[in-house]
């Protein structure tokens, strides 16, 4: 058997032993994905014994493209809220992830000065306990522009190897101990999510208004104070018998009962302007009207606006409602149309089909991936990871490597949502099938690689020491910032899985955070809006710490 194909059997044998020992769970709890990392070191560590040869350049190509495909499909699962979070509350979750980073190198600077921990080992160890390998990667070539011994970047990687597996352990362990401490039930914190924030945003509501004040009678629906197309949608008007579809241009009269559609506080303000609300049923049941909702898969309106598609000038059919990626959204006439759009219109049955011929509805093409807009993405974002830039006083160039560029521009990417006919939304299905298949990779690598050593470095030196010192950089940062963050910034505890996730830069953890509630994207959101701050932080860190530890030394 060539070396390719003992090293692809090898890691296939991982994935199953490792997927298996993470579906063993004690007391409710299991170490999920993060199993796949143990099963590689427990493959690796025999594999070493019977001295098998693998071929190097396989298992470093699988370890990267694993890592690419998981944060690339992250990227673009949680892209078209992310901005949206950030504008909300990425200023808080950002501002934690930034402390965690520095408590960690605050704890490195003092087990180094206390315990007198060489140079190599210590970094070695804060990437393994954090769970960083380009923080890995940015030390060892620190330290060679640094002009350290031939052996030393070995030395760092041993560190790393040994800290890295309580590294997943830790932020699981950190997880649980603060869900007990604070006696958090999860699916009260996954409803509390969806309430406070509706995915980033309130959930819709509908109101029924009477025209009571006399001021009103004889404008257009456009004039009215506070009917901001932008806040609240008009989708109905009754007169009389007479139930129609309103365009800006409709005059309204006193007695007019108008159905809105908008954010609570943006219908409160109409209602002080129109008159009061009713009970009365503005239903189209019984009448030509119609309320019916489609998707957007027609390639040629992806990008266009609505005012472009003159829905009710053409068709005298209202968008009353605007789902995206599950996010209820007023839909404006600025508001640009994605593939996978759900639109909820108001019209006669007609006009409806004739809308929805526009828009496309095609149910199949939801099922379907177009490849060639994945791997464009995949192409740009490795291409944005390896530009350097250069900081004044560093001897190297810093890079956001091969997991933060492609998460960066699936980011950008899923924001944006198409350019002509390339669309970047993805199936659920395939996301997650994509997704799982990356991390499993990643992690069969990482453990498989680090088995080997692993036992003997344990048994023999200074093993048990230095997975203290990684057991110490990575509980004290998680255990502080998890509690502040809890306590005082009142933060949901599956966002807070989220952000203690993204500052570890940890996919398993991320991954056991998601399957704490698998419907609520609240933990995903919270690793994406820390991750590219936390990235460039983590390269930057042992770059600090080297040059600060080499000057003293």
């Amino acid at each position: 058997m060539s070396e390719i194909a003992l090293s692809i059997s090898m890691l296939s044998l991982v994935a199953v032993l490792g997927l298996w020992l993470g579906n063993v769970k004690v007391r409710g709890v299991g170490l999920g994905i993060g199993g796949v990392l143990f099963g590689g070191i427990l493959v690796g560590h025999f594999a070493g014994l019977f001295q098998l040869s693998f071929d190097d350049h396989t298992l470093h190509f699988i370890q990267e493209f694993g890592l690419i495909l998981f944060v690339y499909t992250i990227g673009i699962q949680v892209g078209p809220g992310f901005f949206s979070s950030l504008r909300s509350t990425g200023l808080k979750l950002n501002g934690f992830a930034a402390l965690l980073v520095v408590l960690g190198g605050v704890v490195a600077l003092v087990l180094h000065q206390l315990f007198d921990v060489p140079l190599p080992v210590i970094l070695g160890v804060f990437s393994g306990a954090v769970t960083n390998t380009p923080s890995l990667g940015t030390g060892q070539q620190i330290l060679a522009e640094l002009g350290a011994e031939p052996g030393s970047t070995a030395l760092m990687g041993m560190g790393y190897a040994v800290a890295y597996p309580f590294g997943i352990c830790g932020i699981l362990l950190t997880m649980w101990l603060v869900r007990l401490f604070f006696r958090i039930k999860i699916d009260e914190e996954a409803a509390r999510f969806e309430q406070e924030s509706g995915t980033v945003r309130e959930t819709l509501q509908t109101m029924n208004i009477a025209v009571r004040n006399p001021n009103m009678h004889g404008l257009m629906l456009k004039e009215i104070p506070s009917l901001d197309e932008a806040d609240v949608i008009c989708s109905r008007l009754k007169r009389g018998e007479e139930l129609m579809v309103p365009r800006p241009e409709t005059c309204i009269e006193t007695g007019d009962l108008l159905h809105l559609v908008g954010e609570r506080h943006a219908l409160r303000k109409v209602l002080l302007v129109l008159g009061e609300e009713v009970d009365t049923s503005l239903s189209t049941r019984g009448t030509e009207l119609r309320v019916e909702r489609v998707v957007v898969t027609n390639e040629q309106v992806l990008g266009k606006k609505i005012r472009d598609l003159e829905i009710k000038q053409r068709y005298d059919v209202v968008i009353s409602r605007l789902n995206r990626a599950g996010i209820e959204l007023v839909p404006t006439s600025q508001t640009s149309l994605q593939f996978g759009d759900i639109l909820n219109l108001v019209g006669r049955l007609d006009a409806i089909e004739a809308v929805t011929s526009v828009v496309g509805n095609v149910q199949q093409k939801l099922q379907q991936v177009q490849m060639l807009p994945v791997f464009i993405g995949i192409g740009l974002g490795v291409l944005l990871g390896s530009i350097p830039f250069y900081l004044p006083g560093f001897p190297a160039a810093l890079k956001l490597g091969l997991a933060g560029g492609p998460l960066v521009v699936a980011l950008i990417l899923a924001r944006v949502g198409s350019i002509g006919k390339l669309y970047w939304f993805m199936p659920p299905s395939a996301n997650l099938a994509l997704r799982e298949i990356g991390i499993v990779l990643f992690l069969a690598v990482v453990g498989f690689k680090s088995g080997a050593g692993f036992v003997d470095t344990l048994l023999h030196g200074d093993g048990p020491t230095w997975v203290l010192y990684g057991m110490a950089l990575t509980l004290i940062p998680l255990l502080v910032v998890g509690v502040l963050a809890r306590h005082y910034g009142k933060l949901n505890y599956l966002t807070l899985c989220g952000l203690l996730a993204g500052s570890m830069t940890d996919p398993p953890a991320l991954a056991f955070a998601n399957a704490m509630h698998p419907s609520s994207g609240a933990s995903a959101l919270a690793y994406a809006t820390v991750y590219p701050l936390v990235m460039f932080l983590r390269i930057v860190s042992p770059q600090l710490l080297a040059i600060l530890l080499w000057v003293g030394a």
